[in-house]
């Protein structure tokens, strides 16, 4: 009768769930210390040995082989073995196959392997040491799931297949992720443990210096020591590359990739950059690769540097890749993190235990047959007595008691006379007898020998991994180098200025400065940038290329590129648009722009807005500014950031405002806050008047305040003639405005050695002397500067040093 038991659901879901993770980590994802081999594989090698598909005979059906492991040993889906069994077919996954496949196993690139009914298969060589001696008592048999036949609990494993082909797994609640070795190595550093036992893991490295991938690639060293004396670390991985040049073009042509990289994903992954505009210096990408090797061609454009493109290529695709270790293992049922020595001294203790269980095998069955030889010799020695004996019985139950009898021989011994044919009482016979006997007794001592002596014993473990090296040993494939992650391509980059281009819409250009000439004052200019309707220049100016390059957002946001990872683009380009390289959220846009050698300068970051406000902000605030960016300034509803500047103390401020009046002051008055500050009033405004230029000079400058109206009308003006006032007052007039200049469009600081570069909305610029305009006092309107067509005017301007 059956009987209900009430239970708490969550101690029953809480034991259910452990016993299901327990028998996923034992029996399902994580491989045993000794073989290397989870059960499902282990059960494919056994089902292949047992039917009798070893080297050198027929490939036989996968199907076949998939449907007699479900059978016999492993209850679960049939795509799930074969999936097992393929990988262990694929030589890019399996430093060592364990299975000879012919047909369609799958590819580098992803593709998947043909369905079992039309692939075959048999074991590889080297499985084939996995079993050797499975026959001979070396490892415990349990029943199958459903008792009709037994399978090993572990192979004798010939080789250490844990650390030859490595093992990834995951579990519930853990993961296995330990990385291949080149065989011979170790079985080098198995043996010179072997030799030493007390060997240090220095001492190790010195014959496996490290992990051996079978897709070859650069392993970074750094770290990697660490994770042998731990059994958990992180390495790098990086591609094999070299450069080609035809027909005068560079290339980089990629011969090997990090393991457990898809190669087609590779692929795309570079062209995807290619068209982001993220990768700029590459003209072409075609995949080569065919029966001789792996060839992927990436081609150059004409002057780009090889090592630059190659080192952002590690940067932003799956040449360079990191490699997890965790080696996480199944010891004596549990799930173990071993450190390398540890997981060399379980396989050489497992491997110890295979050669006395086998020596034991092989001792007590020579020691049956001399038994039996020795009841053979003492016939033949008395081979009258022994026919008249036989003859003499009534029938085989007296006549084997008889010999019991009177020779003293064992029932075996009795029966084995009784059963001897006759042609083995020749002579000859005889001596072949004598012969095997002698033998036997050479072979009896030898094993008796090992079990007695553990030196011998250990010599025996060491001759058979030294003669598997001699078979299957072969070059490593992974380089084990050192190279710098940090790399910094500034090095291989000239530091050469750059003019800075955003149009209104944001798309963003470096141009080299060469390409724009200097001009004489009132000239008509140059084309600078294509634009299109309603999209217009809004931000120019010079940088070098191994500045920082700050983006200050209308959300008061600021974030970071390098310019030279800029895209570059021709003069009459329009750029790339800012987004496909910045994380701008959606409505946010840039306001500002500055270049920068380094966030840890001393000194401030001075911001001025639309509506008046004036901030300073220590530069080392921002030093930890990411790829995500960081708060730069908290602006109030409805005002803007203008622009922002670099001040040290004893600075000066001129704020100018479109209406045509500027204020200066000390920039100590304004106290230094936080990044997320708002700041205070810098200049009180009229209705309808905002800032539209913010100039920092030091103290006791004796330049000029250069002014530009939107009419393209220019004059300089000496800074002594602008009264140092509080901050926050209304200013002073700096332009005489009226219909024919317009408004003030920008106030400039120089000296009179520089360049001016003046950038109109409609796209043209000119650059000219700055010393070829006039000075004038501050209500004045100075004199042409730029020729502009109509409906144009000036957008921005700005000075270029004498050393640019």
């Amino acid at each position: 009768m059956s009987q209900v038991l009430p239970v708490e659901i969550t101690e029953e879901v809480k034991q259910s769930f452990i016993n299901y993770a327990m028998s996923v980590i034992v029996n399902r994802a994580l491989p045993d210390v000794r073989d290397g081999l989870k059960p499902v594989q282990r059960r494919i090698l056994f089902a292949m040995y047992q039917e009798g598909l070893l080297p050198g005979r027929k490939h036989s059906k996968s199907a076949g082989v998939v449907g007699e492991v479900i059978k016999k040993y492993h209850p679960h889906g049939d795509q799930a073995v074969y999936d097992a069994m393929v990988r262990l077919a694929q030589e890019w996954n399996l430093r060592y196959p364990l299975i000879d496949g012919q047909g369609n196993f799958g590819s580098v690139d992803g593709d998947p392997a043909a369905a079992y009914r039309y692939t075959e298969a048999r074991l590889s060589p080297i499985a084939l040491e996995l079993l050797r001696d499975i026959d001979k008592d070396t490892v415990d048999f349990v029943e199958n799931f459903d008792g009709t036949a037994e399978e090993p609990t572990v192979l004798p494993a010939g080789f250490p297949n844990l650390l030859a082909n490595g093992s990834t797994g995951i579990a519930v609640g853990m993961a296995t992720s330990i990385p291949p070795h080149n065989l011979g190595e170790l079985i080098n550093a198995l043996a010179a443990m072997i030799d030493d036992p007390e060997i240090t893991l220095d001492g190790v490295m010195q014959h496996l210096p490290g992990p051996d991938f079978p897709t070859g690639g650069r392993l970074n060293r750094v770290g990697l020591k660490r994770a042998y004396e731990t059994g958990k670390g992180s390495l790098r991985l990086r591609a094999r590359v070299r450069t080609e040049e035809r027909g005068g073009r560079r290339m980089l042509v990629v011969t090997e990739i990090p393991y457990q990289v898809n190669k087609a994903s590779l692929i795309s992954q570079i062209a995807s950059l290619v068209r982001a505009k993220k990768l700029e210096d590459i003209s072409g990408l075609r995949d080569e690769s065919d029966r001789q090797g792996m060839r992927i061609v990436i081609e150059l454009k004409r002057g780009a540097n090889p090592d630059v493109v190659l080192n952002q290529l590690f940067k932003q695709t799956n040449l360079q890749t990191s490699f997890t270790i965790n080696m996480l293992a199944i010891v004596n049922g549990e799930p173990r993190v071993l450190p390398l020595l540890a997981m060399m001294r379980a396989y050489l203790d497992h491997r110890r235990e295979v050669v006395v269980r086998r020596t034991r095998f092989d001792l007590k069955k020579a020691e049956d047959r001399a038994h039996v030889l020795e009841g053979l010799l003492i016939a033949l020695d008395h081979l009258d007595e022994v026919i008249a004996l036989i003859r003499a019985s009534r029938d085989g139950a007296e006549a084997k008691a008889g010999l019991m009898e009177r020779f003293a021989l064992s029932e075996v011994q009795a029966q084995a006379i009784l059963d001897m044919r006759l042609q083995r009482l020749t002579g000859l016979e005889r001596e072949k007898l004598q012969a095997e006997y002698r033998e036997l007794q050479e072979t009896i001592a030898y094993l008796r020998a090992i079990l007695a002596d553990e030196t011998r014993l250990w010599g025996v473990v060491k001759d058979e991994l030294l003669a598997i090296r001699e078979k299957f040993a072969d070059e490593r494939r992974t380089l084990i180098t050192e190279f710098a992650e940090g790399f910094n391509p500034e090095d291989l980059i000239e530091d050469e200025p750059m003019v800075i281009t955003m149009t209104a819409a944001g798309f963003l250009k470096r141009t080299p400065l060469e390409d724009y000439r200097a001009q004489g004052r009132g000239g008509m200019g140059a084309k600078a940038g294509r634009t299109k309707d309603e999209d217009e220049a809004t931000r120019v100016f010079v940088a070098q290329m191994h500045d920082d390059l700050l983006f200050f957002t209308n959300r008061g946001r600021v974030y970071r590129e390098k310019v030279f990872e800029l895209p570059e683009a021709q003069r009459t380009a329009r750029g790339t648009h800012v987004k496909s390289f910045l994380p701008l959220e959606e409505g946010e846009e840039i306001k500002a722009l500055l270049s920068l050698r380094s966030l840890t300068d001393p000194g401030y970051f001075v911001f001025a807005t639309r509506k008046g406000v004036v901030k300073k902000t220590a530069i080392r605030d921002y030093q930890n500014l990411n790829a995500s960016g960081l708060i730069a300034i908290n602006l109030i509803e409805g005002d803007d950031l203008v622009d922002v500047r670099i001040a040290g103390s004893g600075a000066e401020v001129v704020m100018a405002t479109r209406g045509g009046k500027a204020i200066r002051f000390p920039l100590d008055e304004v106290r230094a806050t936080g990044r997320a500050s708002q700041g205070v009033r810098g200049i009180r405004l009229k209705e309808g008047d905002e800032v539209v230029s913010l100039i920092v000079v030091p103290k006791d400058w004796e330049g000029d305040l250069l002014a530009i109206s939107s009419h393209g009308y220019g004059k300089r003006t000496p800074l002594e003639e602008y009264p140092l006032q509080g901050r926050g007052g209304q200013g002073v007039i700096t332009f005489k405005l009226n219909e024919k200049v317009g408004h003030l469009a920008a106030l400039l600081a120089v000296d009179g050695d520089e360049d001016l570069l003046v950038l109109s909305r409609g796209g043209l610029a000119i650059r000219t002397r700055v010393r070829t305009i006039s000075q004038y006092s501050r209500p004045t309107s100075g004199v042409k500067v730029m020729n502009l067509a109509s409906g144009d005017e000036i957008a921005s301007a700005f000075v270029i040093k004498p050393h640019d």
